[in-house]
């Protein structure tokens, strides 16, 4: 007898150690944890995990079905947000939508600022790209990516009709008295900062705002792009940009990615060729009056 219970005791230990081996595994939470805290921190990780996967590449684009689009809204004709209805247009526009269309994807645009879009191109989270009368530069390039360009830029001046004969050169604006009113962050703020040291510089929020502040006798002259002075002038009769002809710079509007984005950098420039061999960028830059930029000639 005492060799038969000596023998079930044995049976009942090995049926334990199997039970006990045989459970799935836990799975390892933070001791510090509440169940609600360790299933909130997994569900984190998860949405982690998914923002690393949608980074913006051409890959993440297609899978998301949309062209993330980061512009400033405030550059006619270039870019434009209407402010009564929040309505997106301008030629930038057009071709964003455009490139969105060949890629198989919608289009959504997202508000950035100058003074903000290095940073947020940077970032990459807000959008996959960045368009909307951005000057291709050497500073950008070795921070971002940038396209090929599709417009010809260059900076000039608008002044008040009645004073389209003094404004001849960059020379006479950069004398003492003369108020030159820039927008904060971009380009045209760093061009008046460097080349107008003896004018006085007026830097106000609103580019779309400044036209208006000049015909009103605010500022005498406001540095822009031959891109959007003849827009203000045709808009305003009291505004006239003489200069047009004689930019200060020359340079092209391109599309602004940040780095690691090569994938979708090569199909833009693909969809860009593309675009101007079969006569779409021409029919846009028409339609808004504008230069194509392999068509103005260096002087």
């Amino acid at each position: 007898m005492a060799t038969l219970r000596r023998t079930l005791a044995g049976l009942v230990l090995a049926l334990c150690a199997f039970s006990f081996a045989c459970r799935p595994a836990a799975v390892p939470q933070d001791r510090h944890l509440s169940p609600a805290a360790g299933q909130a921190s997994q569900l984190s990780q998860i949405g982690q995990r998914a923002a690393l996967q949608d980074d913006g590449s051409l890959r993440a684009v297609k899978d998301r079905g949309v062209l993330r689009v980061g512009t400033t809204g405030d550059y006619r004709p270039l870019s434009f947000r209407e402010p009564a209805t929040g309505a997106w247009w301008g030629f930038d526009l057009d071709v964003a939508a455009e490139i969105a269309r060949r890629l198989g994807v919608g289009v959504a645009f997202e508000p950035t600022s100058w003074p903000t879009l290095t940073a947020d191109v940077m970032e990459g989270s807000r959008f996959d790209l960045a368009m909307g009368g951005i000057t291709a530069t050497q500073a950008r390039k070795e921070k971002m990516l940038m396209s090929e360009g599709y417009l010809a830029n260059g900076k000039t001046l608008l002044c008040r009709r009645e004073d389209r004969r003094r404004f001849r050169k960059l020379e006479d604006l950069d004398r003492p008295g003369v108020r030159v009113m820039v927008n904060p962050g971009g380009l045209n703020e760093q061009f008046a900062r460097r080349h107008l040291t003896h004018a006085q510089i007026i830097v106000h929020p609103k580019n779309e705002e400044i036209p208006r502040l000049v015909a009103e006798g605010r500022a005498d002259a406001m540095v822009t792009e031959i891109t959007e002075a003849p827009w203000y002038v045709k808009s305003d009769p009291r505004l006239a940009a003489p200069l047009l002809d004689r930019p200060f710079t020359r340079g092209e509007i391109a599309v602004l990615l940040p780095k690691g984005r090569e994938s979708l950098l090569g199909e833009v420039n693909r969809i860009i060729a593309s675009m101007k061999a079969d006569g779409t960028l021409r029919r846009l830059h028409a339609k808004y009056g504008l230069a194509c930029a392999w068509q103005v000639p260096e002087k």
